[in-house]
């Protein structure tokens, strides 16, 4: 489990194909200040399992169901990644519930600056619309968010100096994809709640 809270920025060193799958090797000196094999850590927001620790950089594995579900299909040498350990039992919950575990991914709209802030504007896939709800929490690329708009079709974040200094979101542009996971108690109470609607439409259409 992760916070959501970027712990810093890193960047992948190198890449490699693999049958239905990829290898990536990311140098980030804090998260791998005490990672070892089978240790987790969340790269742009996906959950991946380390197999090696080299100096100040460490090797990860991605599946194929990970490259089609985030925009680390697109990952390349010299690029700048979200980078954050697993939560330690004890500690502070500074953003919100983050699983790792990507829903999908969305498109940078557009930005709007202001003199202390940014408002940027993200593209929503229509299946995960229902999940995000104003004032609401969203991970974008492994940053933990609250949602300032919502339509069907998008959805507005608006970012700080320390989040646009010290995270991608800082330097993704127009058109840039994003991974996306929406809060996973709504996606639990829908889960819940669907057999009682149900059988409550059933009962009227009687």
């Amino acid at each position: 489990m992760f916070t959501g809270i970027v712990e810093e920025l890193g960047h992948v060193v190198a890449t490699e194909d693999l049958p239905d799958a990829a290898r990536i090797r990311i140098a980030g000196p804090i998260v791998t200040s005490d990672a070892k094999h089978g240790d987790s850590i969340a790269v742009n927001g996906v959950c991946l399992t380390v197999v090696e620790v080299e100096n100040d950089t460490f090797t990860a594995d991605v599946m194929r169901e990970t490259l089609v579900r985030s925009s680390l299909t697109k990952v390349a040498e010299g690029d700048r990644v979200n980078l954050e350990r697993a939560a330690a039992v004890g500690q502070r919950l500074g953003g919100h519930i983050v699983q790792g575990h990507v829903d999908g991914t969305g498109t940078i709209l557009a930005r709007e600056k202001a003199e202390h802030w940014e408002m940027v504007h993200i593209g929503l896939p229509p299946s995960l619309a229902r999940y995000v709800v104003e004032k609401g929490s969203i991970t974008v690329d492994g940053v933990s968010l609250t949602v300032v708009t919502v339509s069907e079709d998008q959805f507005t974040v608006s970012l700080i100096p320390t989040t646009l200094e010290l995270t991608t979101l800082g330097h993704r542009l127009p058109g840039d994809l994003v991974n996306l996971e929406v809060d996973v108690l709504a996606k639990y109470v829908e889960r819940l709640a669907i057999p009682h609607l149900r059988a409550i439409a059933g009962e009227e259409a009687q």
